[in-house]
């Protein structure tokens, strides 16, 4: 007896798998050329494309090219234009005050120092100058500062600290040779009195220290003769000075705020 085989059916819907490969291919390119048109976005696509191919995941994949999720957030310049990149402007720098109102409101405030001859005033190009007396405010000889001259010196640090100005503390001496334990010469002495001045505005009345330096000068820069005691205690002294914006060019730079 002979055994029929069974009927196979043939399949017609082969052509679908084709047709579908096709369909994907086509709606690829048409993403290319569409992305491509975006600024920074062919090369996302690209590897997303080839990343759909690979592995199967065509469409989530174009969808995270072309920018839709949580990629767009993320997404940054892979290397961005160094012309666009502005630096940060530069901190402002505080401007000198005005050392004529200064010297006008101590001259106010000091008069009494003043007429008493304890303290002179003088406004040059290079600033404002505050000269202290040996005798109204340092011991013979020494560097400490003598008690009564503390209210003074307060009117001076509040003028101070109410401008941005450097200052220098700048010691002279008269021409006599020094004779004590403690200095071996008028160049120590002038320096260690610009010091203690120094000290006291920074301590006490809080002017910062970054903003004055201390320089002596012993016999160097006489502000008198020193033929006669009368010059000689002229030049005995400590300048406060308070430098103007011209005086600042022939400084240092200021150190860097700490």
């Amino acid at each position: 007896m002979r055994r029929h085989r069974p009927h196979v059916h043939e399949n017609h819907e082969r052509w679908l798998v084709s047709y579908a490969d096709f369909i994907t291919l086509l709606f690829a390119f048409f993403v290319v050329m569409f992305a491509s048109t975006r600024r920074n976005q062919a090369r996302e696509v690209s590897e997303a494309v080839r990343d759909a191919l690979d592995r199967g995941r065509f469409s989530s994949a174009i969808s995270t090219a072309l920018g839709h999720g949580r990629h767009e957030v993320e997404q940054k310049p892979a290397h961005p234009d160094p012309r666009s990149i502005k630096e940060p402007p530069p901190p402002a720098k505080s401007a000198p005050g005005d050392l004529e109102k200064s010297r006008d409101s101590l001259q106010a405030g000091l008069a009494a120092e003043i007429d008493a001859g304890k303290v002179q005033l003088r406004l040059s190009q290079r600033g404002l100058t505050i000269s202290l007396r040996e005798a109204a405010f340092f011991a013979s000889g020494g560097s400490e500062l003598q008690p009564r001259s503390i209210p003074a010196i307060e009117k001076i640090a509040t003028a101070i600290a109410n401008l941005p100005n450097p200052v220098r503390l700048e010691g002279h001496t008269d021409s006599r040779p020094i004779h004590n334990s403690r200095f071996r010469s008028n160049w120590e002495l002038s320096t260690a009195r610009g010091i203690a001045l120094l000290e006291l505005l920074r301590e006490r009345f809080h002017v910062p220290e970054e903003r004055m330096a201390v320089a002596g000068y012993a016999d160097t820069a006489p502000a008198d003769t020193n033929d006669t005691e009368e010059g000689r205690a002229h030049n005995r002294r400590v300048d406060i000075v308070v430098l103007s914006a011209e005086g600042m060019k022939a400084e240092p730079p200021p150190a860097p705020a700490r």
